[in-house]
């Protein structure tokens, strides 16, 4: 029997069979772990290194130095953070000859092979410490080619964000890299100044001489006689006297100036100007609008701002790591007909229609934007780590945990647990615009990458039916538009079978042409709530076709279960039944039943089929009450996530009255419970037992020996929330039917 911590650990011995307490502990626990953190806005230079569609960092040296000579060396360099002890994938695609570095050591060196074959790509494994990390390319040019392509395998689920080294540039996201070198040269400190080290690093972060000598918008934008820029600053009023501000200064066009979102001042001419505004103590946003005049010489203004002549500073809008001395964000040109909306222009989750382009917010540095990331480790001023966080990202796991926040917080009757779930979803959502644009500025997303690289189910289904439970506590604007392209993918776009089945491309992956038991979750519940939302049965229909076809390719008859995977390769399935597919399968199938009509043609035989499952599964359940991770291999390790499926499958068969016999489900969802709480959540509200993310084998050794649990995996989490609160109710349900009905069967 598997043991994950002794009993006067668990959530049992401290709470007994209180499961509001076990799920207020459960909600608790993850909402403390997981703060509200922002996304974090770097300075990012886009004539730097940038990503392809796959994520990796292409540094093709031949485009950046057409001209160098043969056998010269160009270096790269980044630093990654390291918040634990974790091991990374990365893969190299050489151009030419190549040397790769990681913490000094000389993990790979190209072979003559990997330098000619256009496709060949090698896959590296690295330990990333605790702190600060370095990566060092050493890369030749040769007749071949020059430089090599450099990420993470997988690179929209597993993010590889790099951040410029040496303290100048300290904050800042992305690579240097060197001029060409007839010489090599050895790894500087790259926690060390940059000034010290004889290499040309590149992209440049100051102006040249001559734009030095320039005015911002000028050096920024260009002389553009008729269009329009936008400057955004914070004002620091430390003044308590209720005294105006006095705004003063110079321009070289029209100006207006607004305080807080009110207008405060408007400068018809070019020349100097003063104004004395009203303003709040403390922090204002101050945004100016400044129109080119090409008649009145170079584009510009100068502003600033006092109290009974004390001067006030000002400082940035947004934290922006790596901007240090910068006080203003620049969005723009617009064209003459062209006017934002106010409202929007002192905000970050929005890009900005000029006329036939969108822009976002820049500063005033050669080519430099400000960019937002999803970090797990928040990074202060200091370079050390802060805090981690899963807050504000879309990926399925993630999606179940969401989930059973609102149900969670719903059944306790506590909208502080739907409200943080809902934000959640609604940090992804509002910066989708802006992570599309960011695609098409950088080659791939900073935020938001699973749901921008829209290719499989993994990227949407789960998370999408998140967002549309979310809808009913916030109603969000943007959740609708997103629900669409998911719903576009997933009935007009999505690979399927000939019959109509779902299944997986991946060309050219390990994946390829397969059919997963999981993605009948990654789908099913987003169509059925996409139905209910929108009013789409085509949606609904959808749904409960893909159980009669998956059934088709994956259930074994002889244990009543469902094999994991159908490899297409092969036309054959795995015949291994892993527990958490089958737990996906078990629970999509509730949430189809509970959404189709009565009268639905589908009905009868989904009917059946849950029946069939339930009493497979029922009967390979442990004397612990806990399933194994191969359902029916007995000596492979008791698995919670799973376990947690199906008692929140067989709950919910309960109180609908979907058995025909349900005593026995009764007892086994009582059961699954209390090993539950018994053997897999601690009385802090962590969960063990949860297996790792799977890929697929037809061994049942795979399962149990390489996929390992993990503590508090996002796998597991929501499940046990959503496990919760179904028994609970199933629990009350029969309460309620008994007192009613002492002589009708639970049905």
């Amino acid at each position: 029997m598997t043991t994950y911590f002794s009993e006067p650990q668990s959530m049992y011995y401290r709470f007994g069979e209180d499961q509001d307490q076990v799920l207020k502990v459960l909600a608790e626990r993850y909402i403390g772990a997981n703060a509200q953190a922002d996304f974090v806005y770097r300075v990012f230079q886009k004539s730097g290194i940038l990503q392809n569609e796959k994520g990796l960092y292409d540094l093709n040296l031949s485009k950046r130095f057409p001209d160098a000579p043969k056998d010269h060396i160009s270096y790269a360099a980044a630093l990654v953070w390291g918040d634990e002890d974790r091991n990374l994938d990365v893969l190299v695609r050489c151009y030419g000859p190549v040397r790769f570095y990681f913490n000094e050591q000389m993990i790979y060196r190209s072979t003559v092979m990997d330098e000619i074959s256009p496709d060949a790509t090698v896959k590296l494994s690295i330990d990333i410490k605790p702190g600060w990390n370095s990566i060092w390319l050493e890369m030749k040019n040769t007749p071949a080619g020059f430089g090599c392509q450099f990420g993470s395998d997988e690179g929209k689920v597993r993010i590889l964000n790099v951040y410029a080294p040496f303290q100048e540039r300290q904050g800042q996201a992305g690579w240097v890299f060197s001029q060409p070198n007839p010489a090599t040269s050895k790894q500087p400190d790259l926690l060390g100044k940059e000034s010290d080290v004889s290499l040309n690093w590149l992209p440049e972060t100051g102006w040249s001489d001559e734009d030095k000598t320039k005015p911002a918008f000028e050096r920024i934008f260009g002389n553009l006689a008729g269009k329009h820029a936008y400057a955004w600053t914070h004002l620091n009023n430390n003044d308590s006297t209720g005294n105006a501000v006095r705004l003063s200064g110079q321009s070289s066009g029209s100006l207006s100036i607004w305080i807080s979102g009110k207008p405060v001042a408007q400068v018809k001419e070019a020349g100097p100007f003063e104004v004395d505004v009203p303003a709040s103590f403390g922090r204002s946003d101050l945004l100016v609008r400044s129109e080119c005049n090409d008649t009145a010489g170079p584009w510009h203004f100068n502003l600033n701002a006092t109290v009974s002549g004390k001067p006030l500073s000002l400082e940035l809008p947004q934290r922006v790591h790596g901007a240090n001395g910068e006080s203003w964000l620049y969005v723009g040109p617009f064209e003459s007909e062209v006017e934002p909306d106010l409202a929007d222009l002192t905000r970050t989750d929005r890009v900005y229609q000029t006329g036939l382009e969108q822009t976002y917010w820049r500063l005033d540095r050669p080519d430099a934007w400000i960019r937002p990331y999803y970090e797990n480790a928040m990074l202060s001023n200091k370079w050390t780590v802060g805090s981690v966080t899963n807050y504000g990202r879309w990926d399925y796991p993630l999606g179940v945990t969401v989930y059973g926040l609102l149900r969670t917080g719903r059944y306790l009757q506590r909208p502080d647990i739907t409200r943080y779930a809902a934000e959640h979803v609604q940090a992804c959502t509002q910066m989708y615009e802006y992570s599309l644009w960011d695609r098409e500025q950088y080659g791939f997303p900073a935020v938001n990458q699973q749901l921008v690289m829209l290719k499989m189910l993994d990227n949407c289904g789960s998370f999408g039916s998140a967002m549309l439970e979310a809808y009913s506590e916030c109603h969000e604007p943007t959740f609708l538009p997103i629900a669409e392209r998911i719903a576009d993918f997933m009935l007009s776009r999505l690979e399927r079978q000939e019959d109509g089945a779902f299944y997986r491309t991946c060309v050219g992956e390990y994946a390829e042409n397969t059919m997963w038991a999981d993605d009948l979750y990654m789908s099913t519940p987003f169509l059925v709530r996409y139905a209910r939302v929108t009013g789409n049965s085509a949606a609904l229909d959808e749904a409960a076709r893909q159980f009669s076809l998956y059934r088709k390719y994956l259930f074994m008859p002889e244990f009543k279960i469902m094999s994991h995977v159908y490899d297409f390769k092969y036309g054959q399935a795995t015949q291994i039944p892993w527990g958490r597919g089958n737990g996906w399968t078990l629970f999509s199938l509730t949430e189809v039943l509970e959404a189709l009509p009565t009268e639905h043609p589908e009905r009868p035989a989904l009917i059946d089929f849950f029946n069939e499952l339930c009493e497979g599964y029922a009967a390979l359940q442990g004397e612990s009450g806990l399933w194994h991770q191969v359902l029916n291999v007995p000596q492979t390790y008791e698995e919670a996530s799973c376990t947690a499926m199906f008692a929140y499958g067989f709950a919910r068969g309960v109180r609908f009255g979907w058995f025909k016999d349900p005593e026995v489900y009764v007892t086994a969802a009582e059961r699954a419970w209390k090993g539950l709480i018994c053997k897999a959540i601690d009385r802090q509200g962590s969960v063990h037992g949860v297996c790792s993310g799977s890929r697929y084998a037809f061994t049942a050794e795979y399962y149990d020996q390489d996929l390992r649990t993990v503590t508090n995996d996002n796998h597991g989490i929501g499940i046990m929330m959503l496990a919760g609160t179904e028994v609970a109710k199933m629990k009350k349900h029969l309460a309620e039917h008994r007192v009613s009905s002492p002589a009708v069967s639970h049905s």
